[in-house]
């Protein structure tokens, strides 16, 4: 089936696959060809591609996205995110180092609006670390 991650930077990746998981409102989801049509809303989490329908957990590709839409057709599966980090960019410590400097601006948010910025921001590098996580794990 044709897989679509698109992000404002452009497409991330359009290629055809075998499998797609993604977290959604509802819960995570596995979409196989034949996946009946859907349209619902991704959560911030992973985004993993099966290329082919032997390819191990080793060959999986990981995404960090902080959410966005998904689009299940006939034809294939379609993700709109604002942005998408391949899991193979993301340095784990930096990303760690990232979650830190997030926590505190979000313990030392002086307002509302200081602390929903700070509160993105943790999910965000929450998400990128958890992934990082995840390929460091698969790759083992």
């Amino acid at each position: 089936m044709k897989f679509e991650l698109i992000s404002l930077l452009g497409v991330q990746l359009d290629t055809e696959v075998y499998e797609v998981q993604v977290s959604t409102a509802a819960g995570p989801i596995s979409i196989f060809p034949g996946h009946e049509p859907l349209v619902s809303v991704a959560v911030p989490g992973a985004i993993s591609v099966r290329f082919k329908k032997g390819d191990n957990d080793e060959h999986l590709e990981l995404f960090a996205i902080g959410g966005g839409v998904v689009e299940i057709t006939k034809d294939g599966v379609k993700v709109l995110v604002d942005e998408a980090d391949r899991g193979d960019d993301i340095k784990e410590a930096e990303a760690k180092t990232a979650l830190d400097n997030a926590l505190a601006l979000k313990a030392n948010a002086k307002d509302k609006i200081e602390l929903e910025k700070a509160s993105a921001l943790v999910d965000r590098h929450q998400v990128r670390l958890n992934v990082a996580g995840l390929r460091r794990r698969k790759r083992r």
